[in-house]
């Protein structure tokens, strides 16, 4: 039985074509909206092909979005990095066996994923700002991102470990690991690929929200578009092609991101084969050594043909 007729019975031949009625119907009003916005723009002059040009040139690329796009790849990066260190360390903190460390890392956490993003950039860049910092507008941007970001990143790693079976952490303490030795070895990385698509699609999170630099002045790809467009008298042209260029860099952190999650997968996989001893025919054939009889018994059970070279258990 699949998943398919599992979730939901499969529809029939008059199901199927209601189904398609809907989607030509459902297509014919979307075309209809996307021709009278085209004849709205028309009329405004907003298809004028000069104005596209110039949103497109080479100046605007030189000047304009490459480094914008350099300024958000940036941001992005060091904010990825800061929010998962952050993550990591708070989520963990969470699941201290120390009342005192659980209490502030959830504070510390809980009160960062309430405030929005967009205050915090603001709080620090200003704070930054009258406290002679260079570059207050980038770090603004960074720490809100860093604070939001790695709460969210903390909580996935907590709600990962406190998801795992509770065998794994039996069977870590049973070998004689402590509780923070086996939170630290066993639960944690296992929670971590557990959490993978969540913690990949946070990722993407961080990049889109990059772009609220834009309000505090951080010259980042979408600053930089406005820039031009104000200059060219075309925003509308020179926000659509930072759309578009949005849309292709979270399209590719996102396959990169599903490429990653597949290969920690198939390795997390092998790993688990191998110290299962699975790998490479090796349960096997301790599978059948153990299934073998035993050599020179002669009736019960456990008969089985004698070793010449070994004496008979009965002689």
């Amino acid at each position: 039985m699949s998943a398919q007729t599992v979730l939901f019975d499969a529809p029939g031949p008059r199901a199927k074509r209601r189904i398609r009625v809907g989607n030509v119907i459902g297509a014919v009003i979307v075309g209809g909206i996307a021709a009278l916005l085209l004849a709205r723009l028309g009329d405004k002059g907003q298809l004028d092909p000069d104005l596209w040009l110039a949103a497109v040139d080479a100046d605007a690329w030189r000047f304009y979005y490459w480094p914008g796009f350099l300024n958000t790849m940036r941001a992005a990066a060091v904010s990825i990095v800061g929010a998962f260190a952050f993550g990591l360390i708070f989520g963990v903190g969470r699941l201290s066996t120390l009342l005192p460390v659980r209490v502030v890392c959830g504070a510390v956490v809980e009160f960062f994923r309430a405030v929005p993003v967009l205050l915090m950039m603001v709080f620090f860049w200003l704070l930054l700002a009258n406290a002679g910092a260079d570059s207050p507008s980038f770090w603004g941007v960074v720490i809100g991102l860093v604070l939001y970001n790695g709460s969210v990143v903390a909580e996935l790693v907590r709600s990962g470990v406190h998801g795992l079976p509770s065998g794994q952490r039996e069977a870590a303490l049973s070998t004689g690991l402590t509780r923070g030795q086996s939170l630290r070895s066993v639960e944690v990385p296992q929670a971590l690929i557990a959490m993978l698509p969540a913690l990949l699609s946070q990722l993407v999170v961080v990049l889109k929200d990059s772009a609220l630099g834009a309000i505090i002045t951080y010259r980042e790809l979408l600053q930089e578009a406005r820039l031009l467009g104000s200059g060219e008298g075309n925003i509308l042209q020179t926000l659509a092609v930072a759309a578009v260029l949005f849309i292709l860099i979270n399209w590719s952190l996102t396959k990169v991101a599903e490429r990653l999650g597949n290969s920690l997968r198939r390795t997390s996989g092998r790993t688990g084969t191998m110290a299962a001893g699975l790998d490479a025919g090796v349960g096997v054939g301790a599978t059948a050594q153990a299934a073998e009889r035993p050599h020179g018994v002669d009736e019960g059970p456990e008969a089985g043909p004698a070793d010449p070279g070994k004496p008979g258990r009965w002689g």
